[in-house]
Parts: C-alpha cells; structure tokens; sequence
C-alpha cells in the first residue's frame, strides 16, 4: 500500500537539485521538493510536507499534518510498512 505520509522539513539540502531532508515519525530522508518549491510556493524549514514515493507532493498545515499522523497510525500495519519502506530509501 503506499501512503502520502506527513514529514517536516528539517534542513534544504540543495535547491537546485530540490532536494531536502524531511523528519517521518523520527526517521529523516531526503524528499524531493521539486514539486512544491517553485516560483512564488517555497518550503522553509519547519514546514510540513505530504510525501509520497520520496517527493513532496503538497504543502499542509500543522492541523492537517497531525491529524493525519493520528489517522495513519491507526492503519497500524500499513503505516508501519510505509515507514519501513521510507527508512530503507535514498534520494540523494
């Protein structure tokens, strides 16, 4: 199952690459932030990112980003497959 998981910017790596460092439940990998850092739409450190296969898919709230967390941690397996999945990936 893949889910689009929340994650919270935590460093920009390289912005002509576009890509930065997200924290997922404690696990920190490098997103790919192509999609949602552009023109005038920019991703800080701090903000909070919906990810899905390594990319950041869309920019979200805090509100919405916690609410989500709670919701996925009550898929209990599947979520826990998705962080499993995100912690043995690499975007460099």
């Amino acid at each position: 199952m893949c889910l689009g998981i929340p994650g919270r910017i935590v460093e920009i790596l390289d912005e002509d690459s576009m890509l930065a460092k997200a924290d997922v439940s404690g696990v920190r990998r490098n997103v790919n932030i192509g999609l949602v850092h552009h023109g005038d739409e920019r991703v800080e450190v701090g903000d909070w990112i919906l990810i899905h296969v390594g990319f950041a898919m869309s920019k979200i709230d805090e509100e919405e980003a916690q609410n989500t967390l709670r919701f996925l941690e009550e898929l209990g397996e599947a979520y826990e497959q998705e962080l499993e999945e995100l912690r043995e990936s690499r975007i460099e």
